[in-house]
């Protein structure tokens, strides 16, 4: 069985071995700029550009056959296989580069229905091969990763939900969609753009990532207030386990007992596999207000989103860039950091809640550079937010054109009080700008504000620094290791929306109670008595 799935946009394929489509990747004229912009912010870096690695993967033959329940919808196809090897996080970008598949599943089962999703894991329960469930293939954790998933098991199946998709049901009433997991970020907008709604969920991966992964992850959108988390917009998730079906009650809220739905969502595929999910959608907005604050100080700028995110205005974005952020991602040059306000309503115009935000900025010494506010809807950002959401969204592109030609780019991301804030951003700045210097012989750290709470905000970090041929990883690893031990030290946590996976293990093992690490492997014993889902994310068999 061939399952084709280019990811459907009139024929365009997935990239093999970089983010995203194939022909979006940077051609020779493109990379030799990058090369230059990237000697802009790194002088002492000497950027290469590096041969490209084939089209056709070196993949080894599969360990078993394919079991004969799973033949009608399961694959060996060497390409199909290679696919499915792991996600996009920066050593999943190095080993594609090096045409590295030695991980590969043996078998890529695609399920039609829910029924087929529980004969996989009947099938893989009976032999101990390990399941791997799979949405988009964005995880930048190491949370879909075949090879380590294997372990000393006979045989890895990667479980594709791509099959089980599309707004099955929609309750106008309630604001209620019924939505298989498999459903593509754009896909699931244009199906509920048809009937007037939204699921308001825009995370940085939305092309390629799907509802199921953004479910299993507890992912984060783009909103930087309100209901902008995944588990804030479920109403009801069904799961397939080794044991039968957990389908959660279908309510608004309840009193009753511990929310059996907050295990399943966040549960990155140890428990069993999401099927589909009742979500919460909201009409699509009609009015749109917006504007750009700069700031000579970051810290001015800290306590302007602070003053937002505890006005009660529920700003649509209330994005802080500092000043090497706003450089970065091309939205101001000017040495200043930069607060992205946002507003948008579908009852309502926004002009006076803008002018209410924007004198909160005032009162911390911002300068109002730019501002839109009408009535008409318009999806097109103006200005330092425009350009700021095609960086957004263009990010993970350009980690691959960096990687290359020689250069290291990647992202971490936490979430911190108020009051927390100023000793954690001073401490992983200097952890990281130390790490970069000893690994790499400097780089750079930039800092912005993803999203921010009454109590405390999201900071995501960038670092980019130079790269060493075969020293790859080890870079990378010191320097995520120097991060990751700032943030615990400090009292952040681990992750805000990027999920645990493998990556943040060691560091989500320290952060997390001791009786509930007991709990949760009592409730996987419970769900997956024989440890095949997913092996050694969150929580050992």
């Amino acid at each position: 069985m061939t399952l084709g799935r280019g990811d459907g946009q009139n024929g365009r394929e997935r990239s093999l071995w970089a983010w995203g489509w194939a022909d979006r990747f940077p051609d020779h004229a493109a990379r030799t700029g990058l090369g230059q912009l990237a000697r802009a912010f790194l002088p002492a870096a000497e950027p290469a550009l590096r041969d490209l690695p084939p089209d056709e993967p070196a993949v080894a033959a599969p360990a078993v056959a394919i079991a004969a329940a799973l033949a009608p919808f399961a694959t060996q196809a060497p390409r199909e296989r290679a696919m499915r090897t792991r996600g996009r996080a920066f050593p999943d970008l190095v080993a594609g580069f090096a045409n590295d598949y030695a991980g590969a599943p043996d078998v890529v089962a695609r399920p039609r229905d829910a029924a087929e999703v529980a004969r996989v894991l009947a099938a893989c329960e009976a032999r101990g091969w390990a399941c791997v469930p799979f949405g988009g293939g964005t995880s930048v954790v190491g949370g879909v990763d075949a090879g380590l998933a294997r372990g000393d098991r006979p045989a890895v199946v990667i479980l594709d939900l791509g099959a089980l998709a599309g707004v099955r049901e929609l309750d106008d009433t309630s604001r209620l969609a019924r939505i298989g997991a498999g459903t593509l970020g754009p896909a699931l907008e244009d199906e509920l753009e048809a009937r007037g709604f939204t699921l308001r969920h825009y995370p940085q991966s939305f092309e390629f990532s799907t509802l199921g992964g953004w479910l299993a992850t507890r992912a984060g959108g783009h909103y930087a207030t309100g209901p902008t988390r995944i588990d804030e917009l479920a109403h009801a998730v069904s799961l397939v386990t080794p044991r039968g079906e957990l389908a959660t009650h279908r309510h608004p809220g309840s009193g009753a007992g511990p929310e059996a739905q907050r295990l399943v969502i966040g549960s990155e595929g140890a428990l069993g596999v999401i099927t589909e999910a009742w979500m919460r959608v909201v009409p699509r907005p009609r009015w749109r207000a917006s504007a750009s604050v700069a700031f000579a100080d970051f810290h001015a700028g800290v306590a302007a989103a602070r003053a937002l995110a505890q006005s009660g205005l529920l700003p649509s974005n209330a994005r802080l860039l500092d000043a090497d952020e706003a450089r970065l991602h091309r939205v101001r040059f000017d040495g200043r950091s930069v607060l992205l306000v946002g507003f948008e309503s579908a009852d309502h115009p926004l002009d006076a809640w803008l002018a209410r935000g924007l004198e909160l900025a005032r009162d911390h010494g911002g300068e109002v550079v730019s501002s839109k506010g009408d009535d008409r809807r318009d999806d097109r950002a103006a200005g330092d937010a425009g350009r700021w959401k095609q960086a957004f969204f263009d990010a993970p592109y350009l980690q691959s054109g960096l990687l290359s030609v020689g250069i290291l780019s990647d992202t971490f991301e936490t979430a911190c009080s108020w009051t927390q804030f100023p000793e954690l951003h001073a401490r992983v700045t200097a952890a990281v700008r130390r790490a970069l210097d000893e690994a790499c012989g400097g780089g750079l750290v930039a800092c912005r504000f993803t999203h921010v709470y009454p109590d405390g905000p999201a900071p995501y970090y960038t670092f980019v620094g130079a790269l060493r041929p075969g020293g790859e990883l080890a870079q990378w690893r010191a320097i995520k290791a120097a991060a990751s031990d700032a943030l615990a030290s400090a009292g952040g946590t681990i992750t805000h929306h990027h999920a645990v996976g493998r990556t943040h293990r060691p560091w989500y093992d320290r952060e997390r109670p001791p009786l509930f690490a007991g709990a949760l492997r009592a409730v996987k014993r419970e769900l997956d008595p024989r440890g095949i889902c997913n092996p050694g994310v969150l929580v050992d068999a």
